[in-house]
C-alpha cells in the first residue's frame, strides 16, 4: 500500500508546473531544482500556475509513483521561501492537503531531538 509518513522528507518546488508532465518530466525538475537524490524515498511536490492541482512524485521500491490531486474549488497555498524549493515537514504537508494556512497554525513548544 502506498503511504506518506513522518520519517520521508518533503521537497515543495515552488515554480509552477504543466501539469502534463509525467514521471520523466517531473523528475528532470528535481534534477534541475531541488538537487536531492530521487531514489531515496523522499516526496518532490509540485503546483501548477493556478495552484488547484498538485503532484507528488516519490520512489516506492522499484518504480517512481505519482500522486495526483484536482481541486474542485480553492487553491493550494504556496509558502513564503527565498528559493524555488522549500523542504517542509509532514505536518505542514497535511495542513497544506486540507487548505489550511500554514502561516496562520499556532505551534506549541514540543521536544526535538538535534542531530
Amino acid at each position: 500500500m502506498f503511504s506518506f509518513s513522518g520519517f520521508q522528507r518533503y521537497f515543495l518546488y515552488r515554480g509552477s508546473t504543466d501539469m502534463r508532465k509525467g514521471f520523466n518530466g517531473l523528475s528532470g525538475l528535481v534534477r534541475a531544482h531541488i538537487v536531492h537524490e530521487l531514489l531515496s524515498g523522499d516526496v518532490f511536490i509540485f503546483l501548477n500556475k493556478r495552484r488547484d492541482r498538485i503532484k507528488l512524485l516519490v520512489w516506492d521500491r522499484n518504480g517512481f509513483v505519482v500522486w495526483y490531486k484536482v481541486l474542485e474549488q480553492g487553491t493550494f497555498e504556496l509558502p513564503a521561501a527565498e528559493n524555488d524549493t522549500l523542504e517542509m515537514s509532514w505536518t505542514d504537508i497535511q495542513l497544506l492537503l486540507e487548505g489550511i494556512e500554514i502561516k496562520s497554525v499556532k505551534r506549541r513548544k514540543r521536544y526535538q531531538k538535534v542531530a
